[in-house]
């Protein structure tokens, strides 16, 4: 049996309780590890391994990292999915008898985390909880602990709708119980996401200040969440704001598939934020407006007063450019100020974080004074409401000096004059230095000596240096020596002690008594938390209206109006993004007039046309406006749509082993089952992935459901012309379609929307853009010929199958070099060659749903060579 000294015995049992997470025990100025944990830290951190023992039988497997440095090697750890349990020496060594206590003092987890690289300002870094409350529900908490934003809500769904809403608001950690720890486990896993069990509820008296606001059924997911956050950050989460609840139709819901195929605030193909709706409308100047901005984007408002509440203040921001500008300006001064709160509430702020504080809280008179000054009614009103906060102001400025340093144990982090024990200190250690230099002068006037030094180090104290090319001409009898140097000699004197003494004591004291005054203050400032995030909630949105308001004047859009019908009118309306991207390129503009007789269109047009492009650009005006910006169209008239359905592009989902296909009707499903007459549903090119029959089979029906059974406002975009008959089967159905023409044989995008049906596709035209080979393009155009001088499917309404055409010989008369080989003689009695009979019998053999074009085309050529060979 192994037997482990004091030090080790003690490092175990702290271990015992926090398996899941490395350990960073400290020792002296290091961090070290042990065990396992230093096996696998020294491999993801890429530092030594060591071993503590080394010379014994069983040597302990060690690596350190030094304690001023961990926080990068923390945020590592982190970022990579791990925890870390920061166990701290909690006595002064000086005292200890035996081993020096130690506890964790807390632990950092992927959601818990609240500084570093790994927290982008204009981001929010939330950490969920969830549990089922019934077959079909889940009850979801999520909280910001850098910031103390709380929010709860009933999800209608299973696990994939939870895990939507993780990847909604790009959560790395969710506190669980072991049903659900059993459920999530997979899925979670391949997303990266953390599961963290949790079996404990904060206490309900504990809870209620932070519950009160939300539905009972809530109430158990927010206390295990509450009580997770408290038992690893070990500390006040005074800070943390009452969770907030807001019911489904208070908000424009949109899922996160469509908010992927919108492209609101992730680009499909970057995955960063280049080249979204965020990307245009990011004008914030603080990092409190960029993440108030986010929450917007995912949460647009559906009630109309909220909504042209937010308008009223767009519109007076942009009359007033002078205004705009000046109050930029005062708010590109302000700091983060909601999580400035959250490190005072945390005990981690810094001299220099409340030197920001200050600095913030001096530009608000500021605003306010522009505000009020402005003579509009919405801004003097928003001017009115702010909290100038001019007591936290004065603390602040009276407690804190200019420019304090990072660190609140170096001094000169309280302003003289707000102590008066704390200046006496000062008064004497200043003295005391001051007394230093003037002893400087007088040795090198006794000893003559004029490169005489007194200097002083933490080890040695003050000293008297001598070089030693003077020792001999000096009279030591009154230097005691006190350290040896390669060229100099220390000494000191009793002169010297005495002050040394004093100064070193006044200093000591100093530093002791202002990191006292700097808690107490730090203590003091938890008192005003509430009132610092009330004012940062009123800036970052201010930073948002103003954001709107630059975004409108730069790019030309206009105030949209909203009705209490369902009829949609949209003039001149363009994509914001791309129009952004094609620079100094014209974009065109496209009308979309939805009524109450015509709510669904069918949209037809060759690829590359815009079609897609046409489709996001309604849905990012209603997203635009209802969110309370300016749109970019020449007229809008809008109805409040309760939610929004994209089914744009193609994607596959190969981590859940999920086709292209699969991945189209299982978004097409979802958006089929909770859609309501109040909804935007934007359908493209849907079967596409399958059969062209099971494909325009599953489209036509589809569109016959969203016509009959749900009327939701629709834009369906199809390459099936067939489809278009249909426009006189449904009475709600209107065929438009987004023009091309063809010059020189070539195919010219119009991206201009017209009334009526596509006549033709131009996929061949499109492939020849593309730079595919003659060869190819030269049969494909034989086969289109061949293949549209048949019958085209004829498409009845509803519960009626299509008809398909019967394949009947080329109506066109061939020419000696199209001409292709009857399988069949036109007598009655059919004479058939050996190698007729082969082709035959291998036709007859070939699975056709499983052959791709090109594999069929080869072997068309192969079939009928060897006809031809024989010929």
């Amino acid at each position: 049996m192994t037997t482990y000294t004091p030090m080790m015995q003690q490092y175990l049992l702290v271990k015992q309780d926090y398996q899941d997470a490395f350990l960073f025990y400290r020792l002296g100025d290091f961090y070290e590890l042990f065990f396992d944990d230093a096996i696998k830290a020294s491999q993801i951190l890429e530092i030594t391994l060591t071993a503590r023992g080394g010379n014994t039988d069983n040597p302990i497997p060690m690596c350190g990292v030094p304690h001023h440095s961990a926080q990068g090697y923390i945020e590592t750890l982190v970022a990579k999915g791990y925890k870390v349990a920061v166990c701290e020496q909690t006595e002064d060594p000086k005292h200890a008898k035996g081993v020096v206590k130690r506890e964790v003092v807390q632990v950092i987890t992927p959601g818990t985390i609240t500084v570093g690289k790994a927290l982008d300002g204009k981001t929010n870094h939330f950490i969920a909880a969830a549990e089922s409350i019934s077959q079909n529900e889940i009850a979801f908490s999520y909280l910001d602990v850098s910031t103390g934003e709380a929010h709860a809500t009933i999800l209608e769904g299973d696990a994939k709708e939870l895990l939507q809403q993780l990847h909604t608001y790009a959560i790395k950690e969710v506190v669980v119980t072991e049903q659900l720890q059993l459920v999530l486990g997979d899925i979670t896993a391949s997303s990266g996401i953390v599961l963290s069990l949790e079996n404990e509820e904060m206490d309900a008296n504990s809870a209620k200040q932070y519950i009160d606001n939300i539905p009972n059924a809530l109430h158990g997911v927010a206390r295990r969440l509450l009580h997770y956050v408290e038992r690893t950050q070990m500390r006040s989460l005074s800070h943390i704001q009452s969770f907030t609840y807001s019911e489904a139709n208070s908000y424009l819901r949109i899922d996160t598939n469509s908010k992927r195929n919108l492209e609101l605030i992730q680009s499909i193909r970057g995955g960063d934020s280049k080249g979204t709706l965020l990307w245009l409308l990011d004008e914030t100047v603080t990092a409190m407006g960029g993440r108030k901005l986010k929450q917007w984007m995912h949460q647009p408002l559906a009630n109309k007063g909220a909504i042209e509440a937010r308008q009223a203040v767009v519109t007076e921001l942009l009359e007033e450019f002078f205004l705009r500008d000046e109050l930029n300006e005062l708010l590109k001064k302000v700091y983060d100020l909601e999580r400035l709160a959250g490190r005072v509430a945390f005990g981690s702020v810094g001299g220099r974080d409340l030197a920001q504080l200050r600095d913030s809280l001096r530009q608000v008179p500021a605003i306010q004074h522009k505000l009020m000054d402005s003579g509009r009614e919405k801004c003097v009103a928003l001017g009115r409401s702010l909290d100038l906060c001019e007591d936290i102001e004065e603390l602040l400025s009276y407690a804190i000096t200019d420019h304090p340093p990072i660190s609140i144990k170096e001094g000169d982090v309280i302003r003289d004059g707000y102590n008066e024990p704390l200046d006496h200190y000062r008064d004497a250690s200043r003295n005391g230095k001051d007394w230093i230099a003037q002893l400087e002068t007088k040795e090198r006037e006794l000893t003559g000596i004029k490169n005489l030094k007194i200097g002083y180090n933490r080890v040695f104290g003050y000293y008297i240096e001598i070089t030693k090319s003077h020792l001999g001409n000096t009279d030591l009898a009154r230097f005691e020596r006190k350290q040896t140097l390669a060229n100099a000699e220390r000494f000191i004197t009793e002169e010297l002690k005495e002050k040394e003494a004093l100064i070193l004591n006044a200093e000591e004291q100093s530093l002791a008594l202002e990191y006292e005054l700097f808690v107490e203050l730090r203590e003091k400032l938890k008192g005003y938390i509430p009132r610092v995030q009330a004012l940062a909630a009123q800036i970052s949105e201010l930073d948002v209206l103003l954001s709107f308001a630059v975004v409108t004047d730069k790019y030309r859009f206009t105030k949209p109006v909203f009705h209490e019908g369902r009829a949609l009118k949209i003039i001149e309306g363009r994509h914001p993004v791309v129009e952004k991207m094609l620079n100094k390129q014209s974009y065109v503009p496209n009308d979309c007039v939805l009524t109450d007789d015509k709510n669904m269109m069918l949209i037809t047009g060759p690829n590359m046309s815009g079609k897609s492009t046409y489709m996001r650009q309604v849905a990012l005006i209603v997203v635009l406006a209802q969110m309370g910006c300016y749109v970019p169209a020449a007229e809008a008239v809008l109805p409040i749509t309760d939610q929004i359905f994209t089914r744009i592009g193609a994607a596959d989902d190969l981590a859940a082993g999920q086709s292209t296909f699969m991945v189209e009707m299982l978004e097409s499903q979802h958006a089929i089952t909770h859609a309501t007459k109040n909804s935007l549903m934007l359908f493209d090119e849907i079967g596409r992935g399958t059969s062209t029959y099971d494909g325009m089979s599953l489209a036509q029906a589809m569109m016959e459901y969203i016509h009959e059974e749900i009327g939701a406002n629709t834009l369906f975009s199809t390459h099936y012309h067939e489809l278009t008959d249909l426009q006189q089967e449904l009475s709600r159905l209107q065929n438009v379609h987004v023009s091309a023409t063809e010059q020189d044989g070539r195919v010219v995008f119009l991206h201009k929307v017209k009334k009526g049906a596509a006549d033709k596709s131009y996929g061949v035209h499109v492939a020849e853009l593309a730079e595919m080979p003659q060869a190819i393009l030269q049969r494909a155009r034989v086969l289109l010929t061949q293949f549209e001088s048949n019958d085209r499917v004829q498409v009845t309404a509803i519960d009626k199958e299509p008809v398909m055409p019967q394949i009947t010989a080329p109506k066109h008369e061939m020419t000696d070099e199209d001409q292709q080989l009857s399988l069949f003689s036109l007598n009655d009695e059919p004479t058939i060659s050996p190698e007729q009979q082969e082709v035959l019998e291998t036709i007859g053999k070939l699975n056709v749903m499983g052959t791709t074009p090109m594999q069929a085309m080869t072997l068309l050529y192969e079939l009928q060579q060897k006809l031809n060979s024989k010929n």
